[in-house]
């Protein structure tokens, strides 16, 4: 028996244990849902929370500031529209390349911007994303222009995702994997000098850690969770517009009505934040 209990109070200092209760809720959930609309909402959840995920890294635990992550929204979004519209490649193979464009996109952007601090910092990556709302808006011939454009859904061995119902356990899934990956990344030696960057840079450097080159690493990382979940947004609706880089729907708000560096709350507060009303969705 004590033995038992030994075992059972190691597993709940293991990272993962707090996504065992987690997934016990999205299990259960859907047997409360009385239509489909309850389905979609909390599709919505799922895929803001993986940009919050991706968000609270930079900010909640590197403690740099991000107000134009919106705009890799924008760029998963478009990416599985102008895929297989313009391009002619399949919705799969431009959901990653949106990811991989993203993360090219803010490497190459981090590099300068996270030169700076506080509220320069601030203004430079909110006007990052505005200009890649603009961009998004203009380029009409790409992009459909401010009137948006469609978005070819999944399939899979022809099988077409289209149910919200089927959405609801891909999204589901998808953020269980983030949240897995960003666990396992707070309790890594990466994310102990994340923690470290972010009480004092300073302080870090004389420990020996890579400053720039690990604020530069977590700026990819959660633009990629940011241009998943833009892509995400964009398939389950079938349509993309430049609204979808823009603050309004953007999850940098997600982060800062929550709180910084928690695990829970964030994920909470995005149900509310993300709920029809908060934001304009309906």
């Amino acid at each position: 028996m004590l033995a038992e209990a030994d075992r059972f109070r190691l597993l709940q200092h293991h990272r993962l244990f707090p996504l065992i209760p987690l997934a016990v809720i999205i299990v259960v959930l859907p047997l409360l849902f009385p239509s489909a609309y309850y389905y979609r909402v909390a599709a919505l959840v799922f895929i803001f929370a993986i940009a919050a995920l991706g968000l609270n890294l930079l900010m909640g635990f590197a403690g740099q500031v991000s107000l134009g992550h919106a705009g890799f929204m924008g760029v998963g979004a478009y990416a599985v529209a102008i895929g297989p519209s313009r391009l002619g490649i399949a919705p799969l193979l431009a959901f990653a390349l949106g990811a991989a464009c993203s993360a090219v996109l803010a490497f190459v952007v981090g590099r300068p911007i996270l030169r700076l601090k506080g509220h320069y910092l601030a203004v430079a990556t909110l006007g990052f994303g505005v200009l890649l709302t603009i961009v998004f808006t203009n380029e009409a011939k790409w992009t459909g222009g401010p009137d948006g454009m469609p978005v070819q859904q999944i399939i899979i061995i022809n099988w077409t995702v289209h149910r919200i119902g089927t959405w609801y356990w891909i999204l589901a899934a998808s953020f269980l994997l983030s949240a897995v990956i960003a666990l396992n990344l707070i309790d890594s030696p990466t994310g102990r000098a994340l923690r470290a960057i972010h009480d004092s840079e300073r302080a870090a450097r004389v420990l020996g850690i890579e400053v720039a080159q690990k604020k530069l690493a977590v700026f990819v990382i959660s633009a990629v969770y940011a241009s998943v979940a833009g892509s995400f947004f964009a398939l389950i609706n079938g349509y993309v517009t430049p609204d979808a880089s823009s603050d309004r729907i953007g999850c940098d708000g997600s982060v800062r009505w929550n709180g910084l560096h928690r695990r829970f709350g964030r994920r909470i507060g995005r149900a509310g934040y993300s709920a029809p009303g908060a934001h304009g969705i309906s």
